[in-house]
């Protein structure tokens, strides 16, 4: 009897970015609120790993994760450079990262959620871009029919900004390693994924030659 042996797919590699993209996309979710560490994908084997305990005692206020076949690049840190007038950004060489809102509670990472684009914030780690698409869970019972990110309440974009402000942050040092930029409206968040997927379909392309 012949044995078919199926492999997990890589979450950065092997995950299609869904039929209405990039207006729904596939997010691949690492942390839920309810992690007390940080876990992320390993690039090279796909597993979640352990990054590190959070040094403070804020938790991530939603779903985090990142998107499947993209990649921060010149691309995507072309449009941080115009918003700041500057041309010496870069990409901080991650796939982009997402944070999914939902009522529902999500007990673990490693999953794959549909989640509809709806803005996204711009920070700088260091001098590289890192922004943050903000999305929806599709059909979520209380953010499923948001569309832009002026329906989300306020207080849960400032807790948002608040987090990922700080999350990198030491204790007892006083500089800060992240840099809220501004917040942008669906329509950018949509400009910013597409540009990202362009990223990871130009690195690799590179990467083959």
């Amino acid at each position: 009897m012949n044995h078919i042996i199926k492999h997990k797919a890589h979450p950065w590699h092997g995950i299609s970015q869904g039929e209405n993209f990039p207006e729904v996309v596939r997010a691949f979710i690492e942390i839920v609120p309810t992690d007390t560490v940080k876990y992320e994908v390993d690039k090279e084997s796909g597993y979640l790993s352990l990054d590190r305990p959070q040094k403070f005692s804020n938790i991530v206020p939603s779903l985090y994760g990142f998107l499947p076949k993209s990649y921060c690049g010149p691309k995507m840190a072309e449009l941080t450079n115009k918003a700041l007038c500057r041309t010496d950004v870069e990409g901080d060489g991650d796939p982009l990262d997402i944070c999914v809102l939902t009522e529902k509670d999500v007990t673990h990472g490693d999953v794959i959620v549909n989640a509809r684009v709806i803005g996204g914030l711009r920070l700088l780690d260091h001098n590289q871009a890192d922004d943050k698409i903000i999305a929806v869970l599709r059909s979520d019972a209380v953010y499923g029919m948001m569309t832009d990110i002026d329906q989300v309440p306020v207080d849960i974009i400032r807790r948002l900004i608040h987090y990922f402000s700080t999350y990198k942050d030491i204790p007892g040092e006083n500089t800060s390693r992240m840099h809220f930029v501004s917040i942008y409206g669906a329509e950018v968040a949509r400009d910013v994924v597409v540009r990202s997927s362009q990223d990871y379909q130009d690195l690799f392309a590179e990467s083959d030659q």
